[in-house]
């Protein structure tokens, strides 16, 4: 076939945009699998785990006078049942009223048997204060339950039905959970006994406890699911769903599980002793705040700040002094205040254990006993007497002077010096007059001489940290120039 010169050109401009276009075909991005293939399918975990959560109800009995006060009465049935009374319907009292015993039901709750013989798991506030508690299976099976024990500062309760062969849960590890993991939770919101709803797990240890970090999860939770399981896809028990984050009461896309590995360790002592019994060591702590942490030497803001000492306490005995920065407990890092109370109240009464604490730019391996948890707060009160100002304000602004030997005896230290007056850099960081001054840095206070030459050997532009009693508690205090 012969080619003419416009075929030819037509020919030549097709190859040049050929040879264009297969770098760009060369350089296309190579076709990446989906890491998500499909939703799950929930149906035979339903139906597998699904008996062996429970309906929990609860009653409490009131005595009321039999007649009484026409008005209250009506009250005390408007709110209890949900119904208004015709006046005149109940009887007016008179001499011969006499105390009569109502039972009222006093809330729903959820909960899952945790062994064939009969334990149940639940949280602690949905039995609370309750006289009679009631436990309704699947199959419309009904029993009174006995209440083995119930910890508030976990949420947790332990349940004994009289049952054999009943169905149970097989618990997980709520240590191995994963963000963005498939869960579900079982319950009765609002009586609505077996909802199921689903969801993920959206965070691990949110510190919303004293002593269990809490999972967070998107799966629906509303009022009656509490005490209920949060399960995984493998059918196990990962938590017990505990609490929401709502304005309005109902469900708000945020709710909170106590770990089923803490909850079991609670569980294993409420069935043994009917209670709980935690650690302690005897301090009261503070958080660090990253500019305390640079001027101490620790580099970031890590550890948790000693603002008490127990007087004859078990850190007392041991050494641990105000004003320490606890890093670690057991060889385990210590990020936050939340971190100690939970690894001392797990402690067993009477271990020993390692504390690892900062004190003067040092690292310090402290051994103390643990006891058992009562009461932690000091008694010692700080009164001292304001001595007038007797010099100048030292370069941050302050009139300090010397404790006498009667002020260091009622207020149990060795050292410090008394905050007569504070202007400046020092009133701006918050210190006022009866303050006293422990620590400079990384450097005891001794006595008035000693801290305002330390002071005047200071860098103008880099801010100080104080160590400063107030009354009973005891904080560091950050000290910046005026920029």
């Amino acid at each position: 076939m012969k080619l003419t010169a416009g075929s030819t050109l037509v020919a030549a401009l097709f190859a040049c945009a050929g040879l264009l276009m297969q770098p760009a075909a060369r350089a296309a991005a190579p076709v990446v699998a989906s890491v998500v293939t499909g939703l799950p399918d929930f149906t035979d975990l339903i139906e597998k785990v699904g008996p062996a959560v429970v309906n929990i109800r609860t009653t409490e009995h009131i005595k009321q006078e039999q007649g009484g006060n026409d008005e209250e009465m009506q009250e005390f049935l408007r709110r209890f049942f949900g119904v208004p009374v015709p006046r005149g319907a109940v009887p007016k009292g008179g001499r011969g009223a006499r105390p009569q015993d109502e039972q009222v039901q006093r809330g729903v709750g959820s909960g899952f048997i945790i062994s064939g013989d009969g334990y149940v798991l639940t949280n602690a506030h949905v039995v609370a204060g309750a006289d009679e508690v009631l436990v309704t299976l699947t199959d419309r099976r009904e029993f009174k339950a006995k209440v083995l024990g119930a910890d508030e500062s976990s949420d947790v309760a332990v349940l004994k039905v009289e049952g054999v062969n009943l169905p149970s849960l097989r618990m997980g590890d709520s240590g191995k959970i994963r963000v963005g993991e498939w869960v579900i939770a079982i319950g009765s919101p609002f009586n609505l006994e077996n909802t199921v709803t689903a969801g993920i797990i959206s965070a691990k240890s949110r510190d919303t406890g004293d002593y269990l970090p809490l999972i967070q999860s998107d799966v629906a939770v509303n009022p009656g699911n509490s005490g209920g399981p949060l399960i995984n896809m493998r059918g196990e028990v990962i938590g017990i769903n505990s609490q929401i984050a709502t304005l309005s009461g109902g469900y708000n896309g945020i709710s909170f599980a106590v770990p089923i590995d803490e909850a079991m360790r609670v569980a294993d002592q409420l069935r043994k002793t009917g209670k709980v019994t935690r650690g302690r060591i005897g301090i009261a702590m503070g958080e660090l705040s990253k500019d305390v942490a640079e001027s101490l030497g620790l580099g970031r803001a890590r550890g948790i700040e000693v603002s008490q000492v127990e007087a004859g306490g078990p850190a007392d005995k041991a050494g641990i002094k105000v004003g320490d920065i606890i890093l670690k407990f057991n060889g385990q890092p210590v990020e936050k205040g939340s971190d100690l109370r939970r690894q001392v109240g797990a402690s067993p009464v009477g271990s020993k254990v390692v504390v690892t604490v900062w004190r003067k730019g040092n690292s310090l391996d402290i051994p103390i006993t643990i006891v058992e948890l009562k009461d932690e707060k000091a008694s010692a009160k700080l009164t001292p007497k304001k001595p007038a100002p007797a010099q100048a304000p030292n370069a941050i602004g302050l009139h300090v002077s010397d404790l006498t030997e009667a002020q260091r005896r009622e207020l149990g230290i060795d050292s410090g010096v008394l905050v007569d007056s504070a202007e400046g850099a020092a009133a701006r960081a918050g210190l006022q007059a009866g303050d006293l001054i422990l620590q400079l840095n990384n450097t005891p206070v001794t006595d008035a001489k000693q801290f305002n030459a330390l002071v005047a050997k200071l860098d103008p532009k880099k801010s100080l940290a104080l160590l400063v009693r107030r009354e009973d508690a005891t904080s560091y205090l950050i000290v910046k120039p005026r920029q």
